[in-house]
This record gives structure tokens, sequence and C-alpha cells, in this order.
């Protein structure tokens, strides 16, 4: 098995998670929706955009260091919500946040996580934490998870509106995805349905969302959140300028501009193409985020000439996750760091 410390960058880090997990596992971190053209778009649009660097420019040190919704970071890297980070690792979600906290970021944590929201932010204290939600059918439900995520701290909820249902993924498909035994959706566990904590083998990880998530949402679901809560709230998964007008006219706080990782709707553009007719849209109104195909430093430095605040990454650190735990995220987040310095230093 392969050293961790010969990791250099991102995709080494995934080679090794690649060689840690079980196929299943890999499948359902690694894998996209149909065809996977939206997937591999996140990536190879980035490489197609080129920097123009300027030069004598006296940029003999520079600074990676913003701030956003109240938080001052060290770099303009969050992690992305992701789920069941203990398919990786067995420390899960709290080896992410420690990470997170530990290189001066900041977690965005998942309601399908494999760690109890209140149990990240007891372990992770130091840590500035976000959550990510959706409104469920049962909008109970998605009052008392906004309950906790409020008592736990967190700086803000990021609201997920790309899921009415679930994109076909057919790696899970042809590897059917069930969860092991000893992990659970931690976070559903209190509310007393057998689905909330694992989908029985002869369902579906799709037919399991399909009975949970309100496919029939509207922007009044947004308005509702904004009605019981003082947090907040970014939406996540928005590609077209127009949503993006109407989430901040809707009350939002932030934009992520997201295609789900490529795990939606297979041909939606990729989000680094999306980002700029976002980003002049809402005109600095509110900040805008984006996720999706950062795999390296100069990808940061794309992100936000092109009007991101700050990226978020999801597979990159899961990969660090997968290959060593805490310490492979803190690598990741380090070598993004690193690169991300040269290559502003580089770019005059």
């Amino acid at each position: 098995m392969t050293d961790p410390s010969t990791a250099i960058n991102v995709s080494d880090f995934e080679a090794l998670a690649r060689e840690r997990m079980t196929p299943t596992a890999y499948d359902y971190y690694a894998g996209g929706a149909e065809d996977e053209v939206t997937l591999a778009e996140n990536i190879a649009v980035f490489r197609r955009i080129a920097l123009r660097p300027r030069v004598l420019a006296g940029n003999g040190s520079v600074a990676t260091s913003i701030d956003l919704l109240g938080m001052t970071l060290s770099l303009p890297v969050g992690l992305a919500p992701t789920a069941f980070n203990k398919l990786g690792h067995a420390d899960g979600e709290i080896a992410s946040a420690r990470a997170a906290g530990a290189a001066g970021s900041f977690m965005c944590c998942s309601t399908i996580a494999s760690t109890a929201l209140e149990e990240v932010a007891s372990s992770a204290a130091s840590t500035p934490l976000w959550f990510q939600l959706y409104v469920y059918r049962d909008r109970e439900v998605t009052r008392d998870l906004v309950r906790r995520a409020e008592a736990a701290g967190c700086r803000a909820l990021v609201l997920t509106v790309d899921t009415p249902r679930l994109g076909r993924r057919e790696r899970n498909i042809r590897r059917p995805f069930n969860l092991p035994d000893g992990i659970a959706i931690s976070n559903l566990e209190r509310y007393g349905t057998a689905d909330a904590l694992r989908w029985a083998g002869s369902s579906s990880f799709a037919d399991y969302v399909h009975r949970l998530m309100d496919e029939g949402l509207t922007w009044e679901a947004v308005e509702w959140l904004r009605s019981i809560t003082s947090l907040p709230i970014l939406i996540k998964g928005v590609l077209a300028p127009a949503d993006a007008v109407l989430a901040v006219e809707h009350g939002a706080s932030g934009i992520v501009v997201s295609n789900h990782g490529g795990r939606q709707l297979d041909g939606a553009m990729a989000t680094i193409a999306a980002l700029p007719d976002i980003a002049k849209a809402v005109n600095r109104r509110v900040p805008v985020l984006m996720d999706g195909g950062v795999r390296r430093g100069t990808d940061v430095l794309k992100a936000l000439a092109l009007g991101a605040d700050a990226v978020l990454i999801g597979r990159a650190y899961l990969w660090g996750l997968a290959a060593e735990g805490e310490a492979g995220v803190s690598r990741v987040l380090e070598m993004l760091r690193s690169e991300f310095e040269l290559a502003m230093a580089l770019a005059g």
C-alpha cells in the first residue's frame, strides 16, 4: 500500500483513497450522475481557463486571509457538506472539522452526516461550523434541525435546493450502495423512523431520498426558513443568474454556485463556467461561493478572479480523509494554501 507521505497533490491523495476504501464506498464518493459529463467538466473547464500574469507588481508577500459572514479565515477555502465521512475514516466528520479549524478554515456539516452535529461541534469547538440542510416533507424535522444548529453554535445555514429528486448515479446502481454496519445518518436518529437511521437492504438511497425530501419546493420555502431563524442562510445549488437574484430577493445571505459535484443533472454546466454571470447578477449584495472541481491552488485563484468570495472543496478533502484521517485533510488544505500563495505571487 502506498505511503501517504509520498502524496504531493490532491490527485495523489485520490489514488491513496482508492487503495484504502472499499470499491462501493469509493464509488459513492467519486461518482456522478449518468455519463458523468458534468463531473468531468467541473475539472476540465478549470483547466481551459488561462491566467494572464502581471509582472513587476511588487508582490514580495501575499495575503490569503478573508472575512466571510463574520468569520475571519486564513484562506478562502472551506469544507463543503459531504455525506458519510466515516466511509473514508473511522473519525469521520470530527477529523474533518478539526483539520479545518487547525487550518484557519471552516466546515459546513451535512445533514446526511455519519456523526451528529452536536458531537462535531463539541469535539471541534474552535472550528467555525456551518450546517447544510434540506427542507423535508415533514417541516418539523427541518425546524428542529435548525434549532439544533443554532444551539450547537453554527454560524450559518446552507440550504441545498438542487435535489428535488436524486440524480441517477449509475456507479451506485452497478455496485449497489448500502451503509456498512456502524454507520448511520446520525443527525436524523432522534426522529424515530427506521429511514432516519439507514435504509433497508431492499431500498435504494434514491428511494430513501424520495420519501423524505419535499419535491415541490418553491421560493416560499426560503421565506419560511428565513422566518424561523436569525442565522445567515446561503442557497446552494444555483447555476442560473436569475435564481441568484431571486435568492437575494427572498432573503438569502449568500449564494453557493454548485451542481452538486456533478451528482444531480448530468449535462448541467460546470460551476466555474456559471460563476461569472452569477457574480455579476448578485453585484456584491451578498457573498458568492462556488464548489465543484477545485483541485489546485490555481483553481482557487481562478474562482476568486471570476467573482467568488471563497470556494468549497468536497472530494478533495475526502481523499485526504480516506488516505490519512485528520492529518490527510490537514495536508490537503495546506497543499491548496501553498499552491494558492504561489499562484498569487506568480500572477502578480
